[in-house]
C-alpha cells in the first residue's frame, strides 16, 4: 500500500465530511488536541497507545495517521517494534497482520 497516497485520499474524504458536519469535526479536533497534550504521558507515548488501539480495531486510516505522527515525534524503529510486539501479543493473529501494516507505514513515512 502507498501509505502517503492512502492518507491523502482519506484526508480529502474527511475534509468533505467536515463540510457536512462541521460542529462534530470541530469537537473531535478539540478532543484530539486535549488528549494529545503533553502531561504525565508524552505525546509520543499517547500516540503509541493510539497505534495499539488502531491495530486492535483494524483501522488502516488510524494506523497511518498514528504512525505518521510517531515518525514526526521522532519514534525509533526499535520503539515501534516493541509497541507492535505488545499489540500482537494482546491481539493475536489479526493484530500481527495489522502490526505488519504499521511497520510498512513506518518505513514509508520515515523515508520522507
Amino acid at each position: 500500500m502507498d501509505w502517503k497516497a492512502f492518507l491523502a485520499e482519506t484526508e480529502g474524504n474527511i475534509n468533505h465530511l467536515a463540510k457536512d458536519i462541521p460542529l462534530t469535526m470541530k469537537g473531535f479536533a478539540q478532543m484530539g488536541g486535549a488528549a494529545k497534550t503533553n502531561g504525565a504521558l508524552s505525546e509520543k507515548t499517547k500516540e503509541f497507545i493510539a497505534l495499539g488501539i488502531a491495530i486492535s480495531t483494524r483501522c488502516d486510516s488510524c494506523i497511518g495517521f498514528h504512525v505518521r505522527s510517531l515518525v514526526r515525534l521522532g519514534a525509533t524503529l526499535d520503539e515501534l517494534n516493541e509497541a507492535l510486539a505488545m499489540a500482537s501479543y494482546m491481539g493475536g493473529g489479526p493484530s500481527i497482520a495489522f502490526s505488519a501494516k504499521a511497520r510498512e507505514a513506518f518505513e514509508q513515512f520515515s523515508a520522507g
